[in-house]
């Protein structure tokens, strides 16, 4: 097998169990099934969801076999991995749409003519109350108890529902029921796609290799990416607003997201921090970054408008090159916008800054803030407007 097949599937990954097992698969020389789970249970998907797609891509130019598994039944369940609550299931009809979203977003990267998109309820709907009993029996409660976030409820008294321990068992049997040859997952989901490995072997088949990928870090370069961080890039957001939110991304988190979200060899990537080292500005390959992501899901001519429009900004001065630079330190996971104003010097007290938003008289990195209760995630550096004379780049830190 060629070392260059070999180092593009691992690009990026943070643990492959088992590597000799992986290489062995590939020199078979057959197309192999990879399969990769998601459950619907929010309609849109944003760029961190995409570091498993972009690696299911990878599998799929090379000539495998994409299985891209919708959870419309485990979503009803709720996934409890990193929950310290149990989590509320979510409704037949909130499953059904959400799925027909995913369905639409995912062929902006995958091949639709070589994705075999699956449902779980096409074979758990056919499982009698028997069969998931005779299921459940291959698997014990000190075994996922070993879970961490199933561990730590225990030992403080939290409950923990029955079902919360069918939804590990029934990803596990997916994989039986797709027959997977190697199962991709983020570092969270390390535990449920182990239990695949065994289920697989318990039914007569050959374990599948799991693959883990890193949780991306939002925009704010500490916590992951989440909608309900407000630190996301949808992949369904307009051009202009993805370009400037990939913009305001720190210079370290850019070759972060060029390693898992680019397509770009990472030869050429690792050539372009060289030339940062050596004085390059790194806001030219933030660009290239932009660039790339949004013409992906977008296409090349709202690609070149985004940056036009970026670059318009800065032509009409409207941000400058020089300003005042600060670092605010706060507890808590945000920084209201109002607080944050005020305390930058740019408004004289939270109620002005209020106002001045009402007004759409605030900007950050050029974009108009429409929102006074905006809470600013912990690390984010942006450049803050006020009116069209006062600017202040500030850093938030805890």
């Amino acid at each position: 097998m060629q070392e260059d097949v070999l180092a593009i599937l691992l690009r990026g990954t943070d643990e492959v169990l088992v590597e000799q097992e992986l290489i062995k698969k590939l020199e078979e020389g057959r197309p192999l099934r990879i399969k990769a789970g998601f459950d619907p249970t929010a309609p849109d998907l944003h760029l961190g969801h995409t570091v498993l797609i972009n690696k299911l891509k990878q599998f799929q130019d090379l000539g495998h076999e994409v299985l891209f598994l919708i959870g419309d039944f485990t979503g009803m369940i709720g996934d409890p991995t990193g929950k310290n609550v149990t989590r509320k299931p979510l409704t037949r009809d909130e499953v059904i749409d959400n799925a027909k979203t995913y369905e639409e977003q995912i062929f902006k990267i995958l091949d639709p003519t070589k994705t075999l998109v699956m449902f779980n309820s096409s074979w758990m709907n056919a499982m009698s109350p028997a069969d998931l009993i005779q299921l459940a029996a291959k698997h014990t409660v000190a075994r996922m108890l070993e879970r961490d976030d199933f561990s730590k409820r225990f030992k403080g008294g939290q409950p923990i529902a029955i079902h919360e321990f069918l939804y590990p068992l029934i990803q596990g049997y997916d994989s039986v029921a797709m027959k997977a040859d190697v199962e991709l997952g983020g570092t969270d989901q390390k535990f449920n796609l182990l239990v695949g490995r065994q289920l697989q072997e318990v039914f007569g088949q050959k374990p599948q290799v799991v693959i883990t990928m890193p949780i991306l870090e939002g925009l704010d370069g500490v916590q992951k990416m989440s909608k309900s961080l407000n630190n996301y890039i949808g992949i369904a957001d307009a051009a202009d607003d993805m370009f400037g939110k990939l913009m305001s991304i720190s210079d370290e988190l850019m070759w972060r997201y060029f390693e898992l979200l680019s397509f770009r060899p990472m030869a050429e990537i690792k050539l372009w921090m060289q030339e940062c080292e050596q004085g390059a500005n790194p806001r030219n390959y933030k660009v290239k970054l932009a660039q790339e992501i949004i013409e992906r899901f977008h296409d090349a001519d709202a690609a070149r408008k985004a940056l036009e429009n970026f670059e318009a900004r800065f032509q009409r001065g409207a941000i400058p090159d020089e300003m005042d630079e600060l670092e605010l330190k706060i507890e808590g996971s945000g920084y209201c916008i109002a607080n944050l104003l005020k305390d930058a010097g740019l408004t004289g007290s939270t109620s002005e800054a209020i106002r001045l938003i009402n007004q759409g008289a605030v900007k950050i990195n050029g974009e108009k803030v429409s929102d006074p209760k905006l809470e600013i995630p912990v690390n984010a550096e942006s450049v803050y407007q006020v009116g069209k004379r006062k600017f202040a780049r500030v850093k938030i830190t805890s």
